[in-house]
């Protein structure tokens, strides 16, 4: 599999990997510079030339999917006699520098309802590296009305068309941070609900005043939800401290009070992650 399509594979099955490419060959060695490889937990495409020049790399890669690395490593290694070796003596006589890249797993975000504030939400995180879930029931606004705004995008964008959106909870990966903004106050409600009883979501967040949260409070305790889960909910969500009312200024105080999630969750997911040279 060319190493371009591992990566692809990769990360539609949310799994992480090691890009580990050749920067630099002098001497002798098994493969050129600008060989690449990939490498997961379980499994290694591509080659960068065998023997112990691609076990140590390998090794390598999963040392720092073990430690949760998201910085890229280096590693240089001398192909001869004398070189101290863990995986059989190569003799080839060079000398390879080699550059470790970390594919982790991107964060999953899903939008409910796009409308005005959905629309320019979503444009804002398509130039994050996510995977962004766009839900809305209504089918003329569950399709991308400038495509061309997401020509380029780094997310990997899915659209859904779901009279029943709650359905969409089902279906989005573990850890998918919830955002919902749909037309109606009704479905609004709908998907809080369900999201409290799924276990597999990350954070919920809802537009909307302070005096709707309190209405949806009350409903949602009448649903027979603790006051404890409902802390599972920020609403109003986004930065408080930037106001306007404007859809693209909500979408970037969302935007903004995501991403900052997002980083604390990677943040608190690897604390002790190392780092090599």
């Amino acid at each position: 599999m060319h190493w371009i399509d591992a990566i692809a594979r990769l990360r539609a099955g949310r799994e992480p990997g090691v890009l580990v490419t050749l920067t630099s060959v002098r001497g002798h060695a098994p493969r050129e510079a600008g060989a690449k490889m990939v490498v997961s937990a379980a499994e290694e495409f591509g080659t960068i030339g065998g023997g112990n020049l691609e076990a140590t790399a390998v090794a390598r890669a999963r040392a720092m999917l073990a430690d949760g690395a998201r910085s890229p490593q280096s590693l240089e290694l001398a192909l001869n006699e004398r070189a101290p070796v863990q995986h059989g003596t190569q003799c080839c006589g060079g000398e390879v520098q080699m550059l470790f890249e970390p594919l982790p797993v991107v964060a999953s975000v899903a939008i409910f309802g796009m409308g005005h504030v959905g629309v320019e939400l979503s444009r804002i995180l398509s130039r994050q590296d996510l995977e962004l879930h766009l839900v809305d029931s209504r089918a003329a606004y569950a399709v991308p009305r400038l495509p061309a705004v997401y020509d380029d995008s780094p997310a990997t964008l899915h659209w859904h068309h779901s009279p029943v959106p709650e359905l969409v909870l089902g279906q989005v990966p573990a850890g998918t941070h919830v955002l919902v903004m749909t037309h109606d106050h009704a479905e609004d409600a709908a998907l809080c609900d369900t999201a409290l009883r799924c276990t597999h979501l990350g954070s919920i967040g809802l537009i909307g005043s302070s005096a709707k949260w309190r209405r949806f409070e009350k409903r949602l305790l009448e649903e027979g939800h603790s006051p404890e889960s409902l802390t599972r909910i920020t609403c109003p969500v986004g930065i408080p401290d930037l106001v306007g009312k404007e859809p693209a200024t909500i979408a970037v105080s969302v935007a903004a009070a995501l991403l900052q999630t997002v980083a604390a969750e990677a943040a608190a997911a690897h604390p002790t992650s190392r780092t090599r040279t």
